[in-house]
């Protein structure tokens, strides 16, 4: 296969999953090109795009297909993470992900970070509110030192408390209280992830 086909497989590759991520709710990168690779018959890693060409295309159809629909959803996602984020304000809650930087699709799910004692502490909080949830984990990657390569990288994995709500999932990963000095990385890029706290989130929508 010439280097052009190839570049041009990876970019329907990415188009496709990127569309799939934006109108299906789809979070993770690597399931979302998997799938994408599937349906179009790429099965070869080399013909797979990076999930930062899958960010790239993300926003491009967000702009393209989704202009009026996209924001306003986005909107509602961030006052909807807000409201969660008071309920568990004794946790130092910290939103991340797509619905943080603005990439979040019509069915994304809202990730926001807890910095609790113990998990359950955290159940025991959800369980006296009546809150229902779900409970599982999630591996995330973190940098132990700072440096952004895969000699400072480590893995850590946590409960993930999942809430439903009326427009969409919010996973709750509950990390120790000193994890909050430690980033987590973004999965499309491999750099730092960013949070913002209660007052971050609420100075975000003031900006919306």
């Amino acid at each position: 296969m010439s280097k052009e086909n190839l570049m041009h497989i990876r970019q329907l590759v990415a188009q496709q999953a990127a569309r799939m991520m934006a109108e299906d709710g789809i979070s993770d990168y690597a399931y979302a090109k998997k799938k994408a690779g599937r349906q179009l018959g790429a099965l070869e890693n080399s013909s797979l795009p990076s999930n930062a060409e899958i960010e790239e295309e993300l926003k491009r159809y967000n702009a393209l297909f989704l202009s009026e629909a996209q924001p306003e959803n986005l909107l509602e996602l961030r006052k909807n993470a807000l409201y969660t984020m008071q309920l568990l304000a004794k946790f130092n809650p910290h939103l991340t992900g797509a619905v943080l930087d603005g990439t979040a699709g019509l069915l994304s799910e809202t990730h926001i970070h807890l910095f609790a004692d113990s998990i359950k502490e955290v159940e025991m909080f959800l369980l006296n509110a009546q809150i229902p949830f779900d409970v599982n984990e999630k591996s995330y990657r973190i940098m132990n030192d700072g440096k952004r390569d895969k000699k400072g990288d480590g893995r850590k994995t946590v409960p993930v408390f999942t809430l439903e709500t009326d427009i969409g999932l919010i996973k709750l990963s509950v990390f120790e209280v000193d994890d909050i000095r430690v980033p987590t990385k973004r999965a499309a890029d491999g750099s730092n992830a960013d949070r913002v706290n209660i007052e971050g989130l609420r100075a975000l929508l003031t900006l919306s």
